[in-house]
């Protein structure tokens, strides 16, 4: 089943988080015109659902965002790194390709 057959809410994100798979994933970033998902993109897409799943539904904000992949990748990346890989405000975007609910915060700090 594929994420056009799949129930959302009206901003497009999935109703039940266990619908989500990466093939789901990449349909979400299609259908965001983000084309085929990197290394990047996943690492921060794990991270998100990783945060939600196993940390009491944490979402996290830019800044933690930053900090957390800085740790992955070895040196931190700016906020406007994260905007490169989802331009659409990587809080809200990035939340909504994981599969995850929509975040009420602002995003940044």
């Amino acid at each position: 089943m594929g994420y056009a057959d799949l129930d959302k809410t009206e901003k497009g994100y999935l109703v039940n988080m266990d619908d989500w798979n990466e093939a789901v994933a990449q349909e979400i970033a299609d259908a965001e015109n983000l084309g085929q998902l990197t290394d990047k993109h996943w690492d921060l897409i794990k991270y998100l659902r990783d945060e939600y799943i196993n940390n009491n539904a944490n979402q996290p904000n830019e800044r933690n965002m930053c900090k957390a992949l800085g740790d992955v990748w070895g040196s931190k990346p700016s906020t406007k790194d994260l905007y490169d890989l989802f331009p659409m405000q990587p809080s809200k975007q990035a939340t909504k390709i994981a599969g995850l609910p929509e975040t009420k915060r602002k995003g940044g700090y």
